[in-house]
């Protein structure tokens, strides 16, 4: 092929490559460098010699890093259509000339390209280009003509690639044929030659049946036998790869409805691997192993002896079997729940997985910090997470049957591994069984409490998770039944030798305080503040120096433990205040900034909870300690600081109420400024990493994946949070604030990047409209920018839950202003026509979901129905109450019946699904 840009910008971009996979950072930023400014000056043309170099290049590792490399500059962010002001990629921008140019030279490396991995990232660039393409319209005919050519070749590579492609860009075979498309994807799935080929065709039929439409569909049922006869005839080695390609199909579960009943006489196989029995016992030989064979308790499966090595390649395909099984259960958990054998086997491989604990790991458990424990990476919770999974999807019913026949056997082993498992099996399927474990709730207690004085630390360590798990997913049902037993073990276990139990059984105790009331908490408290404040400060006596890991998580239960017990904390006030003024005055060191916060956060609350009469005289030391760490220096990486001062100095004021006035000049300023940030958005490059850490939350707008910075969403929604604290708790002293506090809020329900944004500013707008009341200080145009801002939003919210908050909004801002008689003419017609609109829409989606939940196979989805259903009875409740407003026989009302009337599940007989 000749040469498509000039020597010289190819010997200059062979200069740049070789530079950008050098090892020295300051030539590789200078490389880094001229790539950029080349492109920003003729784009095309280094473009197109990149193309090339892919092609030209004398070693694969340069062909190959010139693939990725055009790959990434092809489709990273570039400029914005002014019209739209999404952001648009360097490819968008390219003529016509020079995208042929780029296809030609692509197909070229695609269908000439001798070494395998090299061909592989040609295949994914070919891919990218192709699907952009006809995103914009431009289809790439010449590629599918090609395609089509390697998947008939001789060449196993070729047809490997070809399969690569249609995997990556099922756009090319979705409008073809269906008999055409079967028979090479096929051909593939059969192929005789190579493993690689059927993998690759493997993939790219799990695409074509996940993409196509259901008519496409139904003429495909058949391609299913040759997917799944895949399966038995892959080499060991290979097996967990090939699940793992078949998965992403489990979204189609109906496709795999016929083929349970062999699956399953398969799958269970990889997930449970047998034990060789050994030889039969005969009458003559009734020991056939004795000098050979010597019987071990638990089996080999229940954790692997001290010098055995880990079996990698079996732990792959185990893992990779349970995730197709918990994943097609999870798709449709009617289908799997009629397959005799389905949920026994997920739940018993992932109760064997679970005991699979390193045997000695233990001391090093004991002596490391929760938050960075090097076990962990041990931890086999694969397994665990797959039992809460399949819990959460199949129910109670399905699921508990199956595990306690197991598992009060594990929690009698004397395999301390396996009673470990027991609880932790307990804890994890507490979530998604709770409604049929409450049933039996007295057993389970009966089962986990006694485990509180096992002779195993880590053991206790997972009675105290149970607990803990079962306190927040029965909440209210277990605390009010069950205190008197759960607290028998679990105030001893406060007094455990190993920092990691008590600190753990501390831990267990917010669980329970967060679903209990004062009366229960009060029963027991001297009890527990007696405990807590041992571990925080140990006796002088006492010889023992605590951890300070278990400082923190003590200063953390004691704070749960005042905010539920109230004003009953106050004779433990004079022991705790000063110990938490004393860390926030004297903990200087940055290994102690995690105590300070936590300490700062439970001052706050010990204040609420004693009332300010009891919290006056301690007051201002603790302002004045705030404000100094307020205005001390903050290291760059603090992410926390101050999020927990903004939460903190809320607590003041909520302890001190009408006192706390004087310190809004200093909570101030701060607060606005955060509750003024703006959106960090960036396109997402699927190459970037960092939009996969939570650093960063990724939405869909306008056709794009855009990621947002998590933290300033979160600062926002706190601030906001935290200015509802003050004008509710200062009335009227919250003036002087007024006006910029409107000209943040009002912005903010329209704020689509986080709805914790928007519901904090329906809920301050009544209580900012009624503090300029109350202070005189309400004008007529915060009164109308409100009411248009409130009227535009109802008008066009689509969604249902912050609907019902807006028009809840919309009421509270009506009765501040005493009525609708204070609205002006274009606000009340707005408000009519909104709910109008917003009626008409309700009552569709309704008639809708009537015609879903008698659809064949909607069994699973009646749950969700349901759900929205019930939203919408939420919104329809207060579009009345909104109404009534008005008048108690206004027109629209009759309407809201109406649609009422509708709903699929109270009138029209579904069964309910539970």
């Amino acid at each position: 092929m000749d040469p498509v840009v000039p020597q010289e910008v190819t010997a200059e971009l062979t200069q740049i490559l070789s530079n950008l996979v050098l090892g020295d950072n300051q030539i590789r930023s200078n490389a880094e460098n001229a790539v950029n400014e080349r492109l920003a000056q003729t784009p095309e043309l280094y473009l197109l010699a990149l193309a090339q170099f892919a092609t030209t290049a004398d070693t694969e590792v340069m062909r190959s890093f010139s693939l990725v490399l055009l790959r990434r500059l092809l489709f990273r962010p570039g400029p914005q259509h002014s019209s739209t002001s999404v952001a648009t990629t360097l490819y968008d921008h390219l003529s016509a000339q020079t995208l042929s140019t780029l296809e030609r030279l692509l197909l070229q490396s695609l269908t000439h390209e001798p070494v395998l991995v090299v061909r592989r990232k040609a295949a994914d660039t070919v891919s990218d280009v192709t699907n952009h393409a006809m995103r914009n319209g431009r289809p790439w005919h010449a590629l599918q003509t090609e395609i089509f050519r390697l998947v008939q070749s001789p060449d196993p590579m070729s047809r490997e690639i070809a399969h690569r492609v249609f995997t990556s860009s099922p756009n090319i075979i979705l409008d073809l044929q269906v008999e055409t498309v079967l028979g090479t994807l096929q051909r593939g799935l059969e192929d005789g030659e190579s493993i690689e080929v059927r993998l690759a065709a493997l993939g790219a039929s799990v695409e074509y049946l996940s993409h196509c439409d259901e008519h496409q569909q139904a003429q495909s049922l058949a391609l299913m036998y040759p997917i799944l006869n895949t399966l038995p005839s892959v080499p060991h080695n290979r097996i967990a790869k090939f699940l793992s390609t078949l998965t992403p199909l489990a979204t189609c579960p109906d496709l795999f409805a016929p083929h349970l009943p062999a699956l399953l006489s398969f799958v269970p196989t990889l997930l449970l691997p047998s034990a060789d029995p050994g030889p039969t016992p005969t009458i003559s030989k009734p020991y056939p192993t004795e000098g050979t064979f010597s019987f071990d308790f638990p089996p080999a499966s229940a954790g692997k002896a001290k010098d055995e090595p880990r079996d990698e390649e079996g732990e792959e395909i185990r893992k990779a079997a349970l995730e197709f099984m918990v994943s097609l259960s999870e798709s449709k958990p009617s289908m799997v729940k009629r397959v005799e054998g389905w949920i026994p086997v997920i739940i018993k491989g992932c109760l064997e997985g679970m005991g699979e604990l390193e045997e000695d790991s233990t001391p090093l458990w004991l002596e490391a910090d929760p938050s960075d424990d090097p076990t962990d990476d041990t931890y086999p919770q694969e397994y665990e997470q797959a039992l809460d999974r399949i819990a959460c999807a199949c129910g109670g019913e399905a699921v508990l049957p199956s595990a306690f026949q197991q598992i009060p056997a594990m929690l009698a082993s004397h395999d301390w591994r396996q009673r470990h498992a027991g609880l932790m099996a307990v804890a994890a399927m507490a979530e998604g069984t709770s409604q049929v474990m409450q049933r039996e709730l007295g057993i389970v207690v009966d089962l986990v409490t006694p485990k509180f004085k096992d002779s195993h630390p880590r053991v206790r360590h997972a009675a105290c998770q149970c607990i803990g798990q079962l306190c927040t997913d029965l909440e209210e049902v277990i605390q009010a039944a069950y205190h008197q037993q759960i607290f028998a073990a679990l105030i001893p276990t406060l007094e455990a030798p190993e920092a990691r139990v008590h600190s753990h059984a501390a831990a267990a105790l917010i669980n329970f305080c967060e679903g209990s009331g004062s009366n229960i908490i009060i029963l027991y408290l001297d009890a527990i503040v007696e405990r807590l404040l041992k571990l925080l400060n140990p006796p002088a006596n006492s010889g023992k120096q605590p951890k300070r890991y278990v400082q923190e998580q003590v200063i953390t239960s004691l704070a749960m433990v005042a905010d539920v017990s109230e004003k009953a904390f106050a004779k433990h006030y004079p022991a705790i205040m000063p110990l938490l003024l004393s860390v926030l005055q004297n903990a200087k060191g940055s290994e102690y900034h995690k105590l300070r916060l936590k300490a700062m956060e439970c001052a706050g609350l010990v204040a609420i909870a004693v009332g300010r009469d009891t919290f006056r005289e301690d007051s201002r030391k603790l302002c004045e300690l705030l404000m100094q760490i307020q205005n001390s220096p903050v290291e760059h990486d603090d992410t926390l600081l101050s999020s927990y001062l903004v939460a903190s100095w809320a607590k003041i004021c909520q302890a001190l109420g009408p006192e706390f006035e004087p310190y809004l000049p200093v909570v101030m300023p701060p607060l606005l400024r955060a509750a003024s940030a703006k959106a960090d958005v960036s396109v997402i490059d699927e190459e970037d990493e960092r939009f996969e850490s939570d650093a960063w939350t990724t939405i869909k707008l306008e056709g794009q994946s855009v990621g947002i910075k998590s933290a300033v969403l979160e600062e926002k929604c706190q601030a906001l949070e935290m200015l509802l604290v003050y004008v509710s708790t200062l009335g009227g002293s919250f003036a002087p604030y007024l006006t910029q506090s409107f000209e943040l809020v009002l912005p903010a329900l329209r704020f689509y990047f986080h709805v914790g944004v928007q519901e904090t500013a329906a809920l301050l707008m009544p209580r900012l409209l009624l503090c300029g009341k109350n202070s005189g200080t309400l004008t007529n145009e915060m009164v109308s920018a409100t009411f248009s801002q409130l009227v535009n939003c109802i008008a066009t919210e689509r969604d249902i839950n912050f609907l019902s908050s807006l028009y809840k909004c919309f009421t509270g801002c009506m009765g501040v202003i005493d009525g609708p008689v204070g609205l002006p003419q274009p606000i009340h017609e707005g408000i009519m026509e909104g709910t109008r609109r917003q009626l008409q829409s309700m009552a569709d989606k309704r008639k809708k979901r009537s015609e879903e939940a008698r659809a064949p196979g909607s069994e699973d989805k009646k749950e969700l129905l349901m759900w929205s259903e019930e939203v919408e009875d939420y919104a329809l409740e207060e579009i009345a109450t909104m109404l009534k407003g008005f008048s108690e026989t206004h027109e629209l009302l009759i309407a809201v019946s109406s649609v009422r009337d509708l709903g699929v599940f109270l009138n029209e007989g579904i069964d309910d699904p539970a």
